[in-house]
């Protein structure tokens, strides 16, 4: 039970799974060495013992994941609509209980469009719905100062990826006027799992994008930049590439897109306006 005047927040396990695991290799020389690789374990999600789907994760947030992924997926549109979420990995199952039941799930999750999500991603209904609703914030900007400095915290940042690769991280930022500070980094087999965790992760802890960046190691597709959007986060950051769809989509919103970006190089594509040209 929620303490008086603190936020709501739903009955959650505390499952995460160990993210790397070690096994023994051998190199090119024939020298057998021990090496770390990353975790990846199927999740059943089930919503009101409705069975959604199953996820592909390693398994450092699943909680957050589960959240996340509905939240994105427009099923939940509120974080009080959650009573519990409950991970038992003996069955590789999330179980997330709401407060009313979710009306028309049937419906919801009819038509599902397979996105690259590096082979894992499913996005249910029309992969445009309310996108013309979303509003970022107008008077928000980027300076030089800030994206570079979120490139360095990134850098120094300890990831699985450096001891084990295969997987993709994001990161959700301040945005002061001359610095940037990482609020949550998550990595995951998918950088579409990554990017859920955030989102159910900011949910429970009353985080608002309006005056965030989010940076990815991913490429960004028009999945992406869609999630981005619902969150209302008007800079997205990759240092990798973007897709045409991706592209079209920042620029309808008005989101500022930059991919390309290590140390001090990067491209700019969308939302120029929003990007201070201070050193």
């Amino acid at each position: 039970m929620n303490a008086p005047n603190t936020p709501y927040r739903p009955i959650l396990t505390a499952a995460a799974r160990p993210s790397t695991f070690e096994v023994r290799a051998v190199d090119e020389n024939g020298e057998a060495r021990a090496t770390s690789i990353a975790g990846e374990h199927p999740l059943t999600l089930y919503i009101d013992k409705h069975e959604l789907l199953t996820i592909m994760t390693l398994g450092a947030a699943p909680e957050a994941l589960a959240i996340g992924y509905l939240r994105n997926q427009r099923l939940l549109a509120r974080i009080v609509d959650v009573v519990s979420v409950q991970v038992d990995w003996d069955v590789n199952a999330v179980a997330v209980t709401t407060r009313d039941g979710l009306k028309d799930l049937e419906a919801k999750t009819a038509k599902r469009t397979k996105t690259t999500g590096c082979g894992q991603g499913t996005v249910f209904g029309d992969l445009m719905d309310e996108i013309d609703a979303v509003r970022l914030p107008a008077g928000a900007t980027l300076s030089r100062s800030a994206l570079y400095a979120l490139m360095e915290r990134v850098r120094q940042h300890e990831t699985i990826y450096k001891q084990a690769g295969a997987v993709h991280g994001c990161a959700l930022a301040t945005n002061n006027a001359t610095s940037s500070d990482i609020i949550y980094f998550v990595e995951d087999v998918g950088r579409h799992n990554a990017v859920d965790a955030i989102a159910g992760m900011m949910w429970l802890d009353r985080v608002d994008g309006g005056d965030k960046i989010f940076y990815t190691t991913g490429r960004l597709t028009s999945e992406m930049v869609i999630k981005a959007a619902q969150m209302e986060i008007p800079f997205l950051v990759s240092r990798s590439g973007l897709t045409q769809m991706g592209y079209e989509i920042a620029q309808k919103v008005g989101m500022t897109m930059i991919g390309r970006a290590t140390g001090k190089h990067f491209l700019l594509f969308t939302g120029g306006e929003r990007l201070r040209g201070d050193a």
